[in-house]
């Protein structure tokens, strides 16, 4: 992916014609801009990202709920790492896009299986939460941010900072399981 390898201010749309092997005004008859075929682009990351955490929660679901919960959040974080992740979505999405338009495909995508395992946790009296949608808000900014965080530090820190904050996220995770659980 162009975007991916560039970084979106490096790719033109005649690049992209070309590697997709179609005419620049194809591009054009698909997306009105580079911002707009840059946006379908954002929003397919963040929906595979949402799959990603979906898939590794299942895992595990049936047989420890909170586990499955925890390996989906777990399951974000290495997502959204991954080089082509990191640059479409950490670092040319919310400059691009714009944070709104970045937190409403985060919410449609990952925040979705969010909230939805919130709820789940929370009729089998696993959860502790005073308000889903907080909770879920929360979570969401603080797993987001903790990209971002490790995001920040060379390539070869990322995995020492990512069980940084992975260790640090468990202890926020653990303030929210019921008691007696």
């Amino acid at each position: 992916m162009l975007f991916a390898a560039h970084g979106y201010a490096a790719v033109g749309l005649e690049q992209v014609a070309e590697a997709a092997g179609v005419t620049r005004g194809a591009v054009y008859h698909h997306f009105d801009s580079k911002r707009g075929l840059f946006a379908a682009v954002l929003a397919a990351v963040h929906a595979e990202a949402g799959e990603s955490v979906a898939a590794a929660a299942d895992q595990v679901w049936d047989s420890d709920p909170w586990e499955g919960f925890e390996a989906g959040c777990r399951a974000f974080l290495e997502f959204s790492l991954s080089a082509d992740v990191r640059r479409i979505m950490l670092l040319d999405g919310p400059a691009i896009a714009g944070w709104a338009a970045w937190r409403d495909d985060d919410a449609a995508a990952s925040g979705h299986h969010l909230v939805e395992a919130l709820e789940e946790l929370t009729q089998l009296d696993l959860l502790d939460a005073p308000s889903i949608p907080a909770a879920g808000a929360l979570l969401s900014g603080a797993m987001n941010e903790a990209v971002l965080w490790v995001a920040s530090h060379p390539t070869h820190e990322y995995r020492r900072a990512l069980d940084q904050a992975w260790s640090t996220l468990r202890i926020l995770l653990s303030a929210l399981r019921a008691t007696g659980r």
